[in-house]
């Protein structure tokens, strides 16, 4: 569960590019072997990555590491400065589906029960932004 809070912490706040890849990778675990070998891209160009001495890569990298550290694309393409970051007037429904969209990517991680704690959270918190 502390998983799933950490990667909504990173989009909230959204770091650098490379700070945002750097902080998915570790998350998983991946070491930049791993990945270079899931991906094809080299471990020394994703360092460069990572310590942003490369701030606008292809939309092809981007894509390939969001697959493989299950984070939106628009959000990798964003911080790259490839897209315009989205603004505070964006519609909420297209903000929560976005969430969404970031949480089911991490769901099957998880267990029934630990899915119904995540649920009963979300739920306290719902009630506690409403209560006050």
């Amino acid at each position: 569960m502390l998983v799933i809070f950490r990667l909504i912490l990173i989009f909230a706040v959204m770091k650098s590019l490379g700070a945002t890849l750097k902080e998915a990778r570790e998350l998983i675990p991946f070491t930049l072997r791993q990945v270079e070998d899931a991906t094809g891209i080299s471990n020394a160009y994703l360092s460069q990555l990572e310590n942003d001495k490369i701030k606008k890569p292809s939309a092809n990298v981007l894509y390939k590491l969001a697959s493989i550290y299950k984070i939106e694309l628009n959000s990798l393409l964003s911080a790259s400065g490839i897209i315009e970051k989205t603004n505070e007037n964006q519609p909420v429904a297209q903000s929560n589906h976005e969430w969404l969209n970031r949480l089911a990517f991490y769901s099957d991680d998880f267990s029934k029960d630990q899915q119904d704690e995540i649920l009963e959270y979300i739920k306290y918190m719902k009630f506690k932004n409403k209560n006050g």
